[in-house]
């Protein structure tokens, strides 16, 4: 914490957080990261099973998607419209990414928007200093050290419309419960599936721990290196970038600079040739009825907004 704490440039927006928040921060961003040093030791000498790999990239995708298709483009952009056990699917799913709870997720991501690029927005990179340690504090800042910042006041005024919903209250006051499943989960198909114990901690280690790690990064690194890194083919009023490689691993969130361009847009990836995992869930959805209302920017809007 204190290597963080010294990186971070003095002004940068905020004070710091209460030293509860600050150890729940530090402890959120370091125990996945001993669960893939550890993982290693589990695989040393007979190799990865087929299972744990399984585990792995199904609750990678199943709670990407939380946080991509339910917390960023239902919750916060209401980029379509859905019936209110879907929705709560989709907050438990987010919640299980361990990146904070559905309320304050969705009104810190609205004020970014409302601020973004700006010394007001929550996980700038910019604004921190200038030359290669300027960028280098300001991807750490916008990468993880904002969650060392307390934050602002008045979020409650950014999500009045999910407050209203006594089911989304309730999900996002179950966060501590969410994030337990997300590691009971794992780790319990694991042993059903091996029936060993040795299949529970490996399930744990896998579906768990390094999952929560891969998940974190990905999606904090539309953050920094979204707004670093990349092209922008659309004005936006900011510095978000188009990044290919993010557009991969994060399931489509990192065609920044469109989103930014289109914040409602149920779809990231305008082109033929930008995956978006995401938009093809929903999309698939609303094909079986369980989805409507997607909101896709028109063709002139498109050209309208390029540079």
């Amino acid at each position: 914490m204190a290597l963080v704490a010294e990186l971070l440039p003095q002004d940068a927006g905020r004070p710091r957080a209460p030293g509860a928040v600050r150890v729940a921060a530090f402890l959120v961003i370091t125990l996945p990261l001993l669960g893939v040093i550890a993982a290693p030791f589990f695989v040393w000498g007979w190799g990865f099973r087929w299972v744990d790999l399984g585990l792995l990239l199904g609750m990678y995708g199943l709670t990407a998607i939380g946080i991509t298709v339910g917390f960023h483009r239902l919750f916060v952009h209401h980029s379509f419209e859905t019936y209110t056990w879907v929705k709560f699917i989709l907050a438990a799913l987010g919640s299980m990414a361990v990146v904070g709870s559905l309320l304050n997720w969705v009104a810190q991501h609205r004020r970014h928007h409302q601020n973004s690029d700006t010394p007001d927005d929550p996980h700038t990179p910019h604004h921190h200093g200038r030359g290669i340690l300027g960028v280098f504090r300001g991807f750490l800042f916008a990468h993880v050290g904002w969650f060392f910042k307390a934050d602002a006041p008045g979020l409650d005024h950014y999500v009045k419309d999910l407050s209203a919903s006594r089911a989304m209250r309730v999900a996002s006051a179950l966060f501590p419960l969410w994030i337990a499943l997300g590691l009971v989960i794992p780790a319990a198909v694991g042993g059903v599936i091996s029936g060993t114990w040795a299949g529970v901690w490996t399930g744990l280690i896998w579906g768990g721990l390094v999952r929560v790690f891969l998940v974190h990064h990905v999606t904090w690194s539309v953050n920094s290196a979204g707004h670093l890194w990349g092209m922008r083919p659309y004005r936006s009023g900011d510095e978000s970038r188009n990044n290919f490689l993010l557009g991969i691993l994060s399931l489509g969130e990192g065609w920044h600079n469109t989103h930014h361009a289109f914040p409602t847009s149920a779809r990231h990836g305008l082109r033929w040739w930008q995956p978006d995992i995401s938009y093809y869930l929903i999309r698939t959805l609303s094909w079986v009825g369980l989805v409507w209302n997607v909101k896709i920017p028109s063709r002139q809007a498109q050209e309208h907004a390029r540079r």
